[in-house]
């Protein structure tokens, strides 16, 4: 089996649909896992015209493609991309609650669901700025 997905996987356009493809669902599943972690619900939010989530949100998603982006760049197979990647995102994911726990001041997913758009250009901000310091380690 390994070898028929590596026959289909040296076509460039097979393997293209397949880092797509495989970056679509991990993208859905790991934004499915920030929402989880948040007290409020991001698509719920959007609807209602929060600009504050949308920019976290945003945020966010740049950030997954980005280092998924740097995973593909720096592995030859989609296996190792995929790890990568996902070992990525847990530092994201730690970073974003690292970021919260050090900011004493306020409560950084309050202020976003409060639409506080200074703290949800900030929240995007910082995800896009690790997702680069993420991805730059990812060898």
């Amino acid at each position: 089996m390994e070898q028929w997905i590596e026959r289909w996987l040296s076509n460039p356009y097979f393997e293209m649909l397949a880092y797509f493809s495989v970056a679509s669902v991990a993208l859905v599943v790991l934004l499915s896992i920030f929402e989880l972690v948040t007290p409020y619900k991001c698509w719920e939010e959007i609807k209602k015209g929060n600009i504050s989530v949308a920019m976290a949100t945003g945020g966010k998603i740049f950030g997954i493609c980005n280092i998924f982006r740097f995973g593909v760049e720096a592995h030859d197979s989609l296996y190792a991309s995929l790890q990568w990647a996902v070992l990525g995102f847990i530092l994201l994911l730690a970073a974003y609650f690292l970021v919260g726990f050090l900011m004493p001041n306020f409560k950084l997913d309050q202020e976003i669901q409060r639409d506080n758009r200074a703290v949800g250009l900030l929240a995007m901000i910082l995800s896009i700025s690790l997702s680069y310091i993420i991805g730059a380690s990812l060898k």
